[in-house]
């Protein structure tokens, strides 16, 4: 039997004692691909974009990650999550499960594995702050994220996994679809539960992540315009994959122009522009991704929208900010940007 507080040593700053509102949400739009079988890491190792090596010393863990195409535009973005030795389990936007799975059996070739949606057999929920955005609009300037937690014993119907990506985005909790997922987790202190997914796709969009087809369209972005880089979901250490070699050419230049980022707006926008396309001043700005309330995402050039501020979008104006989570920029990157 796995217990959570073993699994949460060396997070020490999840037992803070706060007065924080912790939701769960059940995310529809996700669903799961295993892959098993004695060559499953080293197959796993040749698609994507991040190292399956983090994951080989662990009994249980997890990994963002993006699947590519030949020309390193992003097919899929995922959550990697080591079930057992030799057992993996593919997260994805649910409307792609077929599309990543017949991607996979295209490079199996002759390998020993076998690769199955379990699309119907499990569930996908999320547990978060809901209380970061109400306290902190915006912008979001620090992690949020501590949750208080009850000792909760995982089982291989139930598992819980630290989201590999941001830490205010908490956990992602899967459940085989018999589990009551209510009277299993009433033991988590202060939390709701919700079907709905709109607090977390808020809170997604507050920080500036994509995630889905909506957000990544499918072969029309680049990883790291999709802030992969910063998500640590690639890596620029480990052999070949698929999509490699424009993804570590434009990591080398040291600057990446556009990116995902967020923004905010007073009121929600009721008029769009046209082809989500964003121009202030005949200077194009990048794409709109999404709106949800008062925040929204979009892929913008940094440089050019940090210096503007804020900009009209349809019939509201939008503030922009560099998220938190964002590491400093480097020098070159800066001399670059400039020029």
């Amino acid at each position: 039997m796995f217990v959570l507080s073993k699994f949460l040593k060396g997070h020490s700053r999840l037992y803070c004692n706060i007065a924080a509102r912790n939701s769960i949400e059940h995310l529809k739009s996700r669903a799961l691909i295993r892959v098993k079988g004695s060559e499953a890491h080293d197959f796993l190792q040749g698609l994507m974009t991040n190292d399956m090596q983090h994951l080989i010393k662990s009994t249980r863990g997890s990994m963002y990650t993006m699947f590519l195409n030949t020309k390193g535009r992003v097919l899929y973005d995922s959550i990697v999550y080591k079930i057992e030795n030799e057992t993996y389990f593919i997260e994805c936007d649910v409307e792609i499960v077929n599309s990543l799975q017949k991607h996979m059996m295209l490079y199996r070739i002759r390998r020993k594995i076998d690769i199955c949606s379990l699309e119907n057999d499990y569930k996908i929920y999320v547990l978060f702050n809901s209380n970061i955005i109400k306290n902190q609009p915006l912008p979001l300037t620090k992690d949020n994220s501590e949750i208080k937690l009850n000792d909760l014993s995982v089982t291989d119907k139930l598992m819980i996994f630290k989201d590999p990506r941001v830490n205010d985005l908490g956990y992602r909790i899967i459940s085989t679809s018999d589990v009551d997922i209510k009277q299993e987790l009433n033991n988590l202190t202060n939390s709701s539960f919700s079907d709905s997914t709109d607090s977390y796709k808020l809170l997604r969009y507050a920080l500036g992540i994509g995630e889905g087809t909506n957000d990544l369209p499918v072969g029309n972005c680049f990883p790291l315009e999709s802030n992969c880089d910063y998500l640590h979901g690639v890596s620029f250490h480990k052999g070949c994959y698929i999509g490699q070699e424009l993804t570590a050419r434009t990591h080398h230049t040291g600057v990446v122009r556009k990116r995902l980022m967020p923004l905010y707006f007073k009121n929600p926008p009721t008029i769009l522009p046209d082809d989500n396309r964003l121009l202030v001043d005949k200077s194009n700005l990048g794409k709109l991704r999404g709106i949800k309330d008062t925040f929204g995402l979009a892929l913008l050039r940094v440089d050019l929208a940090l210096d503007f501020g804020e900009f009209k979008i349809g019939n509201e104006i939008a503030k922009v900010f560099k998220p938190h989570w964002w590491p400093v920029t480097l020098p070159k990157e800066k001399l670059i940007q400039k020029t």
